[in-house]
């Protein structure tokens, strides 16, 4: 989530059977009168950690890096981030870079990277973490759970690039598991699974999802961007408008080819395939930009360590 480890680091950390970080952070805002959103638990464990909020859109959004100075994941690693939002809070979470999961040792546990994240009453959250980057041989699993609760609103993204395509490496064998879910009232709005399995037995397996039409079409960096809920907006009468709109826009800006935009239980979802982390980057804080002020009129504000 933060910043890289060497190379000589990283070779002496994954030869190591004994080395894992272990870390876990718990986050409460609280939306305090006219003092706006406050960040009123900051409880953490191990290398994963906030200093503190910022607020360049005034006291009511809370602007938080997630830092992680080891930089990745390696055999047995586990980050747990478990984050609440009370009624009437905002928060704009980031990462100040990827995270990168890295070669497992053979034979090894997982690396594995779980967030809960929870919105109460009117709340809102924007989640956007930089990529993870899957190295070839990784055997990692991401899982996130966000949780809505009435009149609650998400911006989020997740963005993977297997192996290392600047590099000219792909992602020849491993196993990959993501899974992220957003749930309301017990019931599910919104489900995407992704499961590469141990490649170097089912080589069938990873043909396919790698190399059909109906796959990853021999690209190496997926994500989808998603908004909402429409359910209550001026919007949710008037999708086909606002799709067709975002669909302009992406046009303008050379999207059109590598972004899909699609509506799943008053969620707009952005969905992108291609070769770079950065342009799907892009892609989705353009639409974050349009859809802002569509959801909860405001003007997207990015954060500072974007601009770094």
């Amino acid at each position: 989530m933060a910043y890289a480890l060497n190379a000589a680091k990283v070779n002496q950390v994954t030869n190591d059977p004994n080395w894992h970080w272990q870390a876990d952070l718990n986050l409460v805002f609280s939306k305090i009168n006219k003092r706006g959103t406050r960040l009123t638990r900051n409880r953490h464990r191990g290398p994963l950690y906030v200093q503190k909020p910022f607020y360049p859109e005034g006291a009511d959004v809370a602007h938080v890096y997630l830092l992680h100075p080891p930089g990745g994941l390696v055999s047995g690693d586990a980050l747990t981030l478990e984050l609440e939002l009370e009624a009437g809070a905002h928060g704009l979470i980031t990462t100040p870079g990827a995270m990168r999961m890295y070669k497992a040792r053979e034979n090894s546990p997982l690396q594995r990277q779980q967030a809960r994240l929870t919105l109460k009453e009117n709340a809102i959250l924007e989640w956007f973490p930089m990529e993870a980057i899957v190295y070839n041989q990784a055997h990692a699993e991401l899982d996130t759970t966000i949780t809505l609760h009435a009149n609650s609103s998400i911006f989020a993204w997740e963005i993977t690039c297997f192996g290392l395509p600047a590099r000219g490496e792909s992602f020849e064998a491993g196993y990959f598991r993501q899974r992220y879910r957003i749930e309301k009232d017990n019931k599910p709005l919104f489900i995407d699974n992704l499961v590469v399995d141990k490649l170097d037995v089912a080589k069938k397996n990873k043909e396919r999802l790698f190399s059909s039409h109906a796959g990853m079409q021999n690209k190496l960096v997926s994500g989808f961007f998603i908004a909402g809920t429409f359910e209550n907006n001026d919007y949710s009468k008037g999708r086909e408008i606002l799709t067709e709109q975002l669909r302009g826009v992406l046009a303008t800006e050379n999207f059109d080819k590598t972004i899909s935009i699609t509506w799943v239980n008053d969620f707009c979802i952005a969905r992108y395939l291609g070769d770079s982390a950065f342009q799907a980057r892009k892609g989705f804080t353009l639409l974050w930009h349009y859809l802002r002020p569509a959801l909860i009129q405001l003007k997207a504000c990015e954060p500072r360590i974007w601009l770094t």
